[in-house]
């Protein structure tokens, strides 16, 4: 006889307690068993037979005491419910245990693969690190190159000062001449040709020199825009190092809450990579265009100072020139004072002979007019114009 059975009959003994469940859950006899109560169930329903388990019967007259039927469906309701309740709670243990399980497996794979991936942030780390470390030594090694080259161009402004200084007091030394002396010749147009031209190297070379100062500027702080991320992911690799080397073992675990928020301001692997381009893409541009400043200070150090080396040898040469024909003009004008000194002394002996010989003439002058006045005494007709007369007017008239 079954358990409904049992229960349904009323001359029948009371079965024996059930011992406690000892069965693995989803076994045979654990099936039957839940088979059963369910049953017994079923049939009390069915039949309409007993009363609210534990209740008193509500129809005829009886005592406050339960009958025996009651009494064995009161025990199979709770072994029932400690059935039900057993089974739920080695249900839930055994979900529980498959639950940690998975969650360790889990916590395991999830640890294992945070720690290989902090190795591949670390190598990312290392590399940008590497290449931010190089970039910043090549723009210290170019930034002192130039700050070199601007040290030239200061030198060479400060060496024209000199040629300006000499072409200007030739000028105004030139100024000095006199009268037809006074004359705008080739050398002074080489002159003032050499003052326009170091005037503009000047200048040149001023604009060059703030031009080195600005790319200086921007060299430095592409710099230290690289210096900074280079910082940054020093101490960012010094912290994953760190998180890397944490295990379940480490005494310096602790909980912290708040750890796992996210903030809006955090960047993300490409923006991060992006930034760290970014910073090398610049410091590589402002390189390429100290490079190309470099060459053209080199350049522009060398047409200037052959521009002027160039001049200099023009105004030399015109200097050489005039030289020359002012040179060979004194030499012919010093000729030509000697014999016009010659001359004047000829001229004055000369003076002196003519003046004796106009002395020299006194004498017989004063004959010619003596006879001349004597004639003029002869009388009547004997005062004639003669051949010794007409000799003597001519002579004292010549």
């Amino acid at each position: 006889m079954d358990a409904g059975a049992m229960l349904l009959s009323k001359t029948g003994t009371p079965p024996v307690p059930m011992q406690p469940y000892t069965g693995t859950v989803g076994t045979r006899t654990d099936r039957e068993l839940a088979q059963s109560l369910s049953r017994m169930a079923n049939l009390n329903e069915a039949t309409g037979g007993g009363t609210a388990m534990g209740a008193p019967a509500a129809t005829g007259f009886r005592s406050a005491k339960h009958t025996p039927q009651e009494w064995h469906e009161s025990n199979y309701g709770k072994y029932y419910q400690s059935f039900s309740d057993r089974d739920n709670a080695e249900r839930l243990r055994h979900e529980s245990k498959q639950l940690s399980n998975e969650t360790q497996a889990l916590t395991q794979r999830t640890q294992s693969d945070v720690t290989k991936k902090l190795a591949e942030r670390m190598h990312d780390i290392n590399f940008w690190k590497f290449e931010l470390n190089r970039e910043v030594e090549e723009m210290i090694e170019e930034t002192d190159l130039l700050c070199a080259e601007k040290k030239r161009l200061e030198n060479a402004l400060d060496a024209t000062e000199i040629p300006m200084k000499i072409a200007r007091d030739n000028l105004d030394c030139r100024a000095r001449r006199q009268n037809i002396d006074l004359v705008g010749d080739k050398v002074e147009l080489a002159l003032n040709k050499e003052v326009e031209i170091v005037s503009k190297v000047q200048d040149l070379l001023r604009r060059t020199i703030q031009n080195s100062d600005r790319q200086i500027k921007l060299n430095r702080g592409a710099k230290h825009k690289l210096t900074m991320d280079w910082s940054d992911k020093v101490q960012a690799y010094a912290i994953d190092e760190k998180c890397s080397n944490l295990n379940n073992n480490s005494t310096e675990i602790q909980y912290k809450e708040g750890s796992a928020k996210l903030d809006a301001s955090q960047s993300t692997p490409e923006s991060w990579a992006e930034f760290s381009h970014d910073n090398i893409v610049r410091a590589e541009h402002e390189k390429m265009a100290s490079q190309e400043l470099r060459k053209l200070i080199d350049q522009i150090l060398t047409d200037t100072s052959n521009d002027m080396r160039e001049q200099c040898n023009t105004v030399n040469t015109e200097f050489a020139k005039r030289i020359e024909e002012m040179n060979d003009s004194k030499t012919k004008m010093e000729n030509h004072l000697h014999k016009t000194v010659e001359e004047i002394a000829s001229m004055e002996q000369n003076i002196r002979d003519l003046e004796k010989a106009i002395k020299d003439k006194e004498a017989p002058m004063k004959v010619a007019q003596t006879r001349l006045d004597h004639r003029t005494y002869r009388p009547n007709t004997e005062l004639c114009r003669d051949p010794a007369q007409f000799r003597y007017d001519k002579n004292v008239t010549t």
